[in-house]
């Protein structure tokens, strides 16, 4: 299963539009916001590609009642969960948040396969051995927003659990750039 993760929109409709309409090209059946919507209205916007939205909203919120009402209206594709989110997608154990510190808490628990996070508007993508002594991946799509960075979000397959960095290269337009990682696997904290 593919799926497109976002970030920090911001209320940038353009951008969080092309992005979710390059993913849904690219194959994605799904997309992940990692948080800072800003208006419910937003959303409404890309409901138009068809796609599940999973989203959580960060530290510049909106109306939360009128984002949890939108994902509650009849025929809508948008998973409202709060400040974080679990769930299931293709056998692969999710969490969403905004914020790297607790992305980087909740990978540490081994409870997860993929952890997303936004909030630095940093692209990033860490595998981490966790307290299981397995790996947890924790991607950052950074901001598809635009906001004090370029406009990017991360393409994701679940099967091979790889993840590309997608940037805006002119209005509208995404290519895929090297996918910046740590290198290898980060120690587990004690």
């Amino acid at each position: 299963m593919k799926i497109g993760i976002v970030s920090d929109s911001h209320d940038n409709i353009p951008s969080l539009c092309a992005a979710i309409a390059d993913a849904k090209y690219r194959g994605a059946e799904a997309i992940l916001h990692c948080g800072d919507i800003v208006a419910p209205s937003t959303l409404g916007k890309v409901q138009q590609y068809g796609l599940p939205l999973h989203v959580i909203h960060g530290n510049n919120n909106g109306d939360l009642y009128v984002l949890s009402k939108l994902s509650n209206t009849s025929n809508s594709k948008i998973f409202y969960y709060g400040q974080d989110a679990s769930f299931t997608l293709n056998e692969k154990r999710i969490f969403i948040v905004h914020y790297p510190h607790y992305a980087r808490a909740m990978a540490i628990t081994g409870d997860y396969d993929l952890v997303c996070c936004g909030h630095s508007h940093n692209i990033s993508v860490k595998n981490i051995i966790n307290s299981k002594g397995t790996e947890t991946i924790v991607c950052n799509p950074g901001t598809v927003g635009g906001v004090g960075a370029p406009v990017t979000y991360l393409f994701g397959d679940l099967e091979s659990m790889t993840f590309k960095f997608q940037q805006e290269i002119k209005k509208g337009e995404f290519h895929e750039q090297p996918t910046k990682t740590n290198n290898g696997i980060e120690k587990k904290e004690r």
